[in-house]
């Protein structure tokens, strides 16, 4: 069982920046694929980033790079750090978990608000 908990969100200006933390306990995540997603009001939950126990990371194509996903597995912190924000970026940000070996990501943080003002 991982238990996932983010910070980091806030109010930031476009343009700006800001870097998410998720903290994961209850198990090592060194064999888990570690993710972040995102739900705008009104809209569903879309895939942001991902970083597999591997160390691979893929991203959404629609962050034009601006976006990094980053992993310490000494300290079982996952890292998500968002440059050049824009004001479609305001959503709450959900870190996600999964063994390597399924398909669906099983575990999930309560999620930490990201909002940028134009």
């Amino acid at each position: 069982q991982v238990h996932l908990v983010e910070s980091g969100g806030g109010l930031v200006e476009a343009g700006g920046s800001l870097k998410l933390s998720c903290a994961a306990s209850g198990a090592s995540i060194r064999n888990h694929d570690m993710a972040w997603f995102r739900q705008a009001p009104g809209k569903e939950r879309e895939f942001v980033a991902r970083i597999s126990w591997e160390g691979g990371t893929t991203y959404a194509d629609s962050l034009e790079g601006r976006f990094a996903i980053a992993i310490h597995n000494a300290d079982n912190m996952v890292y998500l750090q968002m440059n050049n924000l824009k004001s479609e970026d305001t959503a709450v940000y959900y870190c996600a978990a999964k063994h390597y070996s399924l398909v669906t990501y099983t575990y999930w943080g309560q999620g930490t608000q990201v909002t940028v003002s134009s």
